[in-house]
């Protein structure tokens, strides 16, 4: 059970860190602009559930692992700038050679997922924030990060698929095909994966 003072402590403070822009609200935008509102919703909801992962993996003591392995940081770093860079190429190669239609829902909740685990920041942030609202004696650890992760990925997933709806308005506007769409989505990914290749451990 989750000490109700913590409670009501965790729920501004998880509101304030799922309002901040950051990598999952600017990947959320880019499917927003290039594949419109389902997309959108679906790669916010794949975040939201690679970020209860996270917090699960943490909750089990994994999250160590990470923080102490510096090789296990730097090979899921960089199998997500990889990954990153691949939806760059092919968001362009893809218009380059034919008239591809927006991403499905299914790809976009796969790819929201793989980018949010391949993301070992993520899992360290968990690290140094759920345990200041965690109190054993209040019952399982595990149990407190679990709920404490759901509610981060409960209002996750709402502002980053609403910021990924707004955006959908926004592209619907611009010529259904047009390059500059796909421009927009690959900057956004080559951002992301910029910004994952720069990340320092601690």
């Amino acid at each position: 059970m989750v000490d109700p003072v913590m409670l009501l402590a965790f729920v501004p403070a998880g509101l304030a860190l799922n309002l901040t822009p950051g990598a999952d609200m600017a990947f959320c935008l880019g499917q927003g602009l290039r594949s419109g509102p389902r997309a959108a919703i679906a790669a916010s909801g794949g975040i939201a559930l690679g970020a209860f992962v996270h917090t699960l993996l943490a909750g089990l003591g994994l999250g160590a692992l990470v923080a102490t392995v510096p090789l296990a940081f730097e090979v899921i770093r960089w199998v997500g700038v990889a990954y990153l860079v691949w939806l760059a190429v092919q968001t362009l190669r893809h218009r380059a050679v034919t008239d591809a239609p927006p991403v499905s829902a299914a790809r976009a909740f796969r790819t929201g997922l793989f980018v949010n685990l391949t993301n070992p920041k993520v899992i360290l942030f968990v690290l140094a924030f759920v345990p200041q609202f965690v109190v054993p004696q209040a019952g399982s650890v595990l149990g407190q990060f679990l709920i404490f992760g759901a509610m981060l990925s409960l209002g996750g997933f709402v502002i980053n698929g609403l910021v990924g709806v707004f955006a959908s308005g926004l592209g619907q506007r611009l010529a259904r095909g047009s390059r500059v769409l796909d421009w927009i989505t690959a900057t956004v990914f080559v951002g992301l994966a910029a910004r994952l290749a720069i990340l320092e451990r601690a």
